[in-house]
């Protein structure tokens, strides 16, 4: 196995040959964070992505993730490290599922999870994060909404704004987040008496209902700094332990669920995307992203919906 110093020398310098840039998401190992150009959450990475330079994009995430960016920039040389790093939650809805609730519900407006293809996103009249989805659900003229692919961010969202949320499909759901019980909470407050527990949304709602913190995986990096706590245990992919490491080192993170009780603490297709996949990605200039034109500009549309509400 080629020695990690190397590999990260070696994808700097193919970084600078040939202007690339790695985006790298906070879920992604150790290494992929040292290499990356900038870290964050996947709308904050597709953001970034369209104010660079660079002739080349190498999204280290999962592949939806490279899809959006390659929307958001056709202008742009987007590749995937590893195009079958999929997603449990994007997986979980397919086009022609979404055109028949879109049938059953034609009067109500059509908000999709960022995990999701951009062959359904471009379906969707509004795309949100797990930072904006209750704003955005709060501010829509309706009381009736479709909303997909994550039944645990539909939950919490239905929750935090009273309106009915038909979930499309009705059980989609992160594999690491599914596997969350209330027993772990237990287990948690005994062993990290003094620590703080922060929740990702996509989590069941007895575990956000019991968190310190909600939020997202850069609202989480946020909490961490500004908190006076000094423990936090972190309920969502064990990746994020990286980014919290990386960010706020002066403070000590626990997983939830660790890889030696559980192999789902450690989402699959995460760990796809190594250094070395990155380096090859990078020499060959593979595998590359291509988003048809049409589905690209009603995806973009989407985002740009989102954005206008959010701001008004």
């Amino acid at each position: 196995m080629p020695n990690i110093e190397n590999l990260i020398t070696e994808i700097n310098r193919l970084k600078k040959d040939k202007n690339a840039i790695i985006l790298g998401h906070n879920y992604m190992e150790y290494g992929v964070h040292l290499v990356s150009d900038f870290t964050g959450d996947s709308y904050d990475l597709a953001v970034k992505a369209m104010r660079t330079n660079a002739d080349i994009i190498v999204f280290a995430g999962v592949y939806f993730m490279a899809e959006q960016a390659s929307a958001l920039n056709p202008d742009k040389k987007v590749l995937s490290p590893d195009p079958m790093a999929g997603c449990s939650l994007s997986d979980a809805l397919d086009v022609e599922t979404l055109k028949k609730y879109k049938k059953m519900y034609p009067n109500s407006p059509v908000v999709l999870y960022i995990n999701t293809s951009i062959y359904t996103k471009a379906l969707a009249d509004y795309i949100v994060t797990s930072s904006t989805a209750i704003n955005v659900v709060k501010s829509l003229d309706a009381d009736v909404v479709l909303f997909g692919p994550d039944a645990n961010l539909a939950n919490y969202v239905e929750k935090k704004t009273g309106k009915k949320l038909i979930r499309v499909p009705p059980n989609g759901r992160c594999l690491v987040h599914a596997s969350y019980t209330k027993q772990l909470v237990s287990l948690a407050r005994k062993k990290y008496p003094n620590a703080k527990l922060m929740a990702h949304p996509e989590s069941p709602l007895e575990i956000l209902e019991a968190a310190d913190f909600v939020g997202s995986t850069n609202q989480m990096i946020k909490y961490a700094k500004d908190s006076e706590s000094k423990e936090f245990v972190v309920a969502t992919e064990i990746g994020m332990l990286n980014a919290l490491q990386i960010q706020v080192p002066n403070k000590r993170f626990y997983p939830f669920m660790s890889m030696e009780t559980c192999a789902c603490a450690r989402c699959p297709y995460m760990a796809m995307v190594t250094l070395e996949k990155i380096k090859s990605s990078l020499v060959n200039e593979k595998y590359e992203v291509k988003v048809p034109n049409d589905v690209a500009e009603k995806a973009k549309r989407a985002f740009e919906n989102t954005m206008k509400l959010l701001s008004h």
